[in-house]
């Protein structure tokens, strides 16, 4: 008996159980990802061990919250006088201050926030969600992706918007009706059987809302030009849009953009803003950390580590002696920070740069919600300083997921790296009005409504001078094999320290092994 003959046997013996037992047994499905083992020290294991934690980001926090689980006697240094670094949620009174000077105060309703940093977290980031159930940070759905959410392309369509769910339904039909055209030609014998043939083609027409002749002439998962309602109130279907059109439109990358792995529903995020995660850490570690302290100098001692620091509330310049430290300080910073780092380290450092990532939000009347039936979800422009075109791009616009059906809401209108058109835009007034433009393109008329602008250059922000790590083709193989090892009693930790780079996933995995490394170390002197 073939393979196949066997499967279908044991379907019919066992159902879909015995099948998949059969399947597993011949090797032809996958194993499911292994299980991810929270991460837990003896509480005993740091008595009589200090260590000093630069940093109150994400991965400053977590090593901090592991090391006094583990019985660790641990300071932790902050420049800032918040908790979070790159995980900043702006709300009304707040100020956005550059490094030249700039600063921008928040003016938003009560009730509002704009998170500038991370503001989602896949449910495949079981480390962060881990620690957020752990410290009771209340949890909601973030609206990735929505159908209803808007495409626009210039010169494309009359240059209208387009609904989501139409360019990724007709473009689907299309292709399916081609393929299947394909396979009924024998244009595909030698790739596919007799027996798949029919199969195949059974496939393409649920694939693509194929009419039974395989052709494909619209389908209402598209969406429709009119509802049906009561009375003699029909549903009126749409034309299905050209698929020349649709390749002229260049749409691909946001009709993929939910693909990713790290971007597939189910994602979420705190209720309240993404800060709601470092405060609750910060709860947790009391006294522990000191704000207002930016690191001066790092020094290794024949003890351990010695590191210089600024106390603003004093003035004054302290030290502080440990016998191990976690650097978390971003590479950027590190930068100008005094230190006497092995020569690798101080190549790795100067090797990397950060890019210098943005965004920019606006408060409104929910009208994407009221007008366009959008809740959640991003929008994308094909062309235009804010757009797919321009540079690196995460959103063009998104439409925010906490408080729906409310009056107003905050709407972020470019989140990307400030490369091509809109990184050579000269002035915040300039990037303000591109921003201002694109939402326009989307919604007309709906330009005008935004108001209480912020704009955020993380390149920009003391403490951070830069979003993420840019690594290039070689990082892996050459810095981050120095920052991942010890330098000493120094230790690294950050989403640079990890292959989960820009996510605080990736910045809490990196903390527990620089913790772990810290007290298997501490555990050999005993």
């Amino acid at each position: 008996m073939t393979r196949r003959e066997v499967i279908l046997q044991a379907a019919r013996g066992g159902g879909y159980g015995a099948a998949f037992l059969a399947m597993r047994s011949m090797d032809l499905l996958a194993d499911a990802p292994a299980e991810t083992v929270p991460f837990s020290l003896p509480p005993n294991t740091g008595k009589g061990t200090k260590v000093a934690v630069l940093g109150a980001g994400i991965a400053g926090l977590v090593a901090a919250y592991e090391l006094r689980n583990a019985g660790f006697d641990c300071t932790v240094l902050e420049a800032r006088d918040r908790p979070g670094g790159r995980n900043w949620t702006i709300r009304r009174g707040n100020t956005v201050e550059f490094i030249d000077g700039t600063i921008q105060r928040c003016a938003f309703d009560e009730g509002l926030y704009f998170n500038a940093g991370p503001g989602r977290i896949p449910s495949i980031h079981r480390t962060m969600l881990r620690y957020c159930r752990e410290l009771g940070v209340a949890m909601e759905v973030e609206v990735n992706t929505s159908r209803s959410a808007l495409l626009q392309c210039d010169g494309v369509f009359g240059s209208a918007p387009l609904e989501q769910r139409e360019a990724i339904n007709d473009a689907r039909g299309h292709v399916a009706e081609l393929l299947s055209k394909a396979i009924r030609r024998g244009a595909l014998d030698e790739e596919i059987t007799a027996g798949d043939r029919e199969r195949m083609l059974a496939f393409l027409r649920s694939f693509g809302d194929l009419q039974s002749d395989y052709v494909y002439a619209g389908s209402s998962r598209a969406g429709v030009k009119r509802f049906g309602g009561a009375g003699d109130l029909e549903e009126e279907a749409r034309e299905p849009l050209p698929m020349g059109a649709l390749l002229d439109a260049s749409f691909w990358r946001a009709l993929t953009f939910e693909e990713g792995l790290d971007m597939q529903a189910t994602m979420l995020q705190p209720v309240g803003g993404m800060d709601r995660i470092p405060y609750a850490f910060a709860k947790h570690l009391g006294n522990a950390v000191k704000y207002r302290c930016p690191v001066k100098e790092i020094r290794k001692t024949s003890r351990g580590v010695r590191v210089v620091y600024a106390e603003h509330a004093s003035g004054s310049i302290r030290t502080l002696e440990a016998d191990y430290c976690i650097c978390t300080l971003p590479v950027s910073v590190l930068k100008n920070t005094g230190h006497d780092f092995s020569p690798g380290v101080a190549a790795a450092i100067r090797q990397v740069d950060y890019a210098s990532g943005y965004k920019i939000a606006w408060e409104a009347r929910r009208f994407w919600e009221q007008d366009d039936n959008i809740y959640g979800g991003i929008s994308w422009l094909a062309h235009g300083p804010v757009s797919l075109e321009s540079g690196s791009v995460l959103a063009n616009v998104w439409y925010p997921s906490g408080g729906l059906l409310s009056e107003k809401g905050v709407l972020v209108a470019g989140y990307g790296t400030e490369m091509g058109e809109f990184g050579s835009l000269p002035t915040i007034e300039a990037k303000l009005a591109a921003s201002r433009a694109a939402v326009e393109k989307l919604h007309p008329g709906r330009g005008k409504e935004l108001t209480k602008p912020l704009y955020v250059a993380w390149a920009k922000i003391p403490f951070s001078l830069g979003s993420w790590l840019r690594g290039g083709p070689g990082y892996y193989d050459g810095p981050y094999r120095d920052f991942i090892g010890s330098d000493d009693r120094i230790y690294f930790a950050g989403d640079h320290c990890s292959h989960v780079n820009t996510w605080q996933e990736g910045a809490a995995l990196s903390a527990q092994r620089a913790v772990g490394l810290i007290a298997s170390r501490t555990r050999e002197r005993v």
